[in-house]
């Protein structure tokens, strides 16, 4: 049973009377469509080479920004108790693990 939810009346009529193009077959019945996507093999990885890189790149920037996340969380924590010394290390290690990435970002840039 159809319930009306719009408070202007053109919208209040089932979905069949207002698109009466849309049948129940459309889409998979539906003469005119031709072609119902990419062929086969659409989507599978056509570099492999390509692929194994950019993969090992990933791992390598998600387990440095855990460690940035990590290093960011101790350095706050000893700044907070008065360590200001051990904060200023850490914060040297921040830097240096970023120059590590940019360095890394930098080695190949014809891939990007």
């Amino acid at each position: 049973m159809y319930t009306p939810g719009s408070a202007q009346p053109r919208l209040n009529r089932p979905v069949h009377e207002r698109y009466p193009q849309i049948r129940a077959t459309s889409g998979y019945g539906d003469p005119r469509i031709r072609h119902t996507g990419p062929g086969p093999g659409a989507g599978s990885e056509q570099e492999p080479e390509r692929s194994s890189k950019l993969t090992a790149r990933l791992t390598l920037a998600i387990t440095v920004v855990i460690g940035q996340l990590w290093g960011l969380t101790v350095v706050v924590n000893e700044w907070m108790r008065g360590n200001t010394g051990t904060a200023w290390w850490g914060a040297g290690f921040l830097c240096l693990s970023f120059l590590v990435v940019l360095g890394l970002w930098l080695l190949d840039p014809k891939d990007r």
